[in-house]
């Protein structure tokens, strides 16, 4: 039996994918959380061999969470599985060490031989958003611009990010400004906007 840790956090979505999944002859779902921040601690109490992980989760990314069972558990197979086909997240998922990523529009069977697909060694990418990736180019903005950026929600001051990132307001407002530049945007809302947007943070 093929072993698989689903993280999701939208509860009906969570508990159709389990069901579909468990009706497979070889595939058991050993774990299911709905928060990022659980699924190491899942990983450890399940030993899954395929992580099926939504991106945006409450308390961490499945992007991030990928990062942290490819250094806990180097065992199991990472696949991301997204409503967001966006070409930046596919970069830092295959960066994170995903072994796939599709979107959630597919059929459940396609879903099912990804899993096997990945755990005996392959790596299985939509295929339209390996060609729009492709055609994307890597992210234009350093990991400190996507920092500063990402602190600048829910209407922070240069001041609250400074703070929080413990950098200079000089420094920060640096950082933003080469940030809107690179996004070709007016104000650093509409930059967090387009990054996203481009699955860039």
């Amino acid at each position: 039996m093929i072993r698989v840790l689903l993280a999701e956090d939208q509860g009906m979505m969570r508990g159709a994918l389990a069901m579909l999944l468990g009706l497979e002859e070889d595939i058991e779902v050993v774990a299911q959380v709905a928060t990022g921040d659980r699924i190491v601690d899942a990983a450890r109490e399940a030993s899954p061999d395929v992580a099926l992980l939504d991106i945006e989760l409450p308390g961490r990314s499945g992007l991030d969470a990928a990062a942290d069972l490819r250094t806990a558990f180097p065992g199991c197979r990472v696949l991301i599985l997204t409503t967001f086909g966006r070409p930046g997240y596919l970069r830092r998922a295959m960066e994170a060490g995903a072994a796939g990523f599709l979107v959630k529009d597919g059929p459940v069977e396609e879903l099912a031989a990804a899993i096997r697909r990945v755990l005996a060694g392959e790596t299985v990418i939509d295929p339209a958003l390996a060609a729009a990736a492709l055609s994307a180019g890597p992210s234009p903005l350093t990991a400190r611009e996507c920092d500063v950026l990402n602190a600048s929600v829910d209407g922070a001051t240069v001041a609250d990010i400074a703070g929080k990132l413990h950098l200079s307001e000089s420094t920060v407002r640096n950082y933003l400004s080469s940030a809107i530049g690179k996004t070709g945007t007016r104000n650093r809302m509409e930059a967090v906007r387009s990054a996203r947007r481009q699955g860039w943070l």
